[in-house]
Parts: structure tokens; sequence; C-alpha cells
């Protein structure tokens, strides 16, 4: 139709009565167009929008009316698939990011655990090598009497050993040996 061409040719002047007669002709259909593909009527309005958003910002010249309604379309199909893979990649970070932390906690929290422990080994390097061994063993959650067992040392130098360690530890540490404690146990 001539009168649909001239819409196209005031369209690519940015006449705003053709871009609004043009929106209101094509918007109903290209969210139910959406709407195959993304099933949520906000998220196809939203694609349609956005659409009609970059139509009138860009500086494209559409050749003719049949032209500008395949582009309308192929465009809310690709916008809509678009979404789609965004939202596969979010939910991929999303399981990734709970598989990773084994126990459902918070990432940020399984970095902080990790330095605890990197900083806690570290300083743990300082002690004698004896004293070390205890609170390795220690740390592995073995009973006093296991350590004197493999050590082939008294259950008191165990005790001894350990309290020794754990003195050094809180003052080498402070906070970070408290953190320490709180993972062991359990609190986070």
């Amino acid at each position: 139709m001539v009168q649909d061409e001239l819409l196209i040719e005031q369209l690519n002047q940015k006449q705003v009565g053709a871009f609004k007669i043009l929106f209101d002709r094509f918007y109903r259909y290209l969210v139910l167009y959406a709407m195959k593909w993304v099933e949520r009527q906000e998220i196809a309005e939203d694609v349609v929008q956005d659409l009609f958003v970059q139509v009138w910002e860009r500086d494209t010249i559409y050749s003719s009316y049949y032209g500008f309604k395949n582009f309308l379309y192929n465009s809310v199909k690709n916008a809509s698939l678009d979404y789609l893979k965004h939202k596969e990649v979010e939910g991929k970070y999303v399981r990734y990011t709970l598989r990773t932390s084994e126990t459902g906690e918070v990432p940020e929290l399984e970095v902080m655990k990790d330095e605890v422990y990197r900083r806690l080994y570290q300083v743990l390097d300082e002690l004698p090598k004896r004293c070390q061994e205890v609170f390795k063993y220690y740390l592995e959650g073995k009973k006093n009497s296991e350590i004197a067992e493999i050590l082939q040392i008294s259950e008191l130098t165990v005790k001894t050993q350990k309290r020794n360690a754990i003195v050094y530890l809180r003052k080498r540490l402070g906070r970070v040996y408290m953190l320490y404690v709180l993972f062991k146990v359990g609190f986070m």
C-alpha cells in the first residue's frame, strides 16, 4: 500500500506521528510474538519496547514497509533468544556457585575461610617442629591419646605442646585465630 510506504518514508525522516502509528500498529502483535520464547508478558513487553527505542534512536533508513515489518519480527525473535541465552548463563553461574560451595555457604565466606587457614598455617610454620606436629594432628581432629601414640610421646607432652601452640597462635594471629575457632566449631 502507498500509505504504508509513506509511513516508512516519514519514519526515516524521524516524524513522531509516523513512529506512533507504526508503534500502535505493531506493538501488541510483537509482544505476542515475543511471548512464544520468553513466556512472560512483562519480559515480552520490555523486549518490544527496547526494540522501538532502538528504531527511534538509530539512524537506520528502512527501504520498505515490508522490510521494516520483517526487521521488527526478526529483531524481536533475536532479542527474545538473547534474553533466554542470558538467563541460561545466569542459571549456570548460580548452579556453579552453589556447586563450588558444597556446604551451601556464600562464596565470599569460602574465600575468607581459605585466607584464615592460609594465615594459620603460615604462622604454624613458625612453631618448633614438635609443636607443629602436635597441632597439625589436632587440626586433623585427632585426640590427645592418638597424637601421643603416633608421635611416641606422652599425653601430657601433647597437651603442653598443644597449649603452647594455641597461646602462640592467639598472640600472633589475634582476631584471625578467633575466626579459625569459629570456623572449626561451625559457627560460620
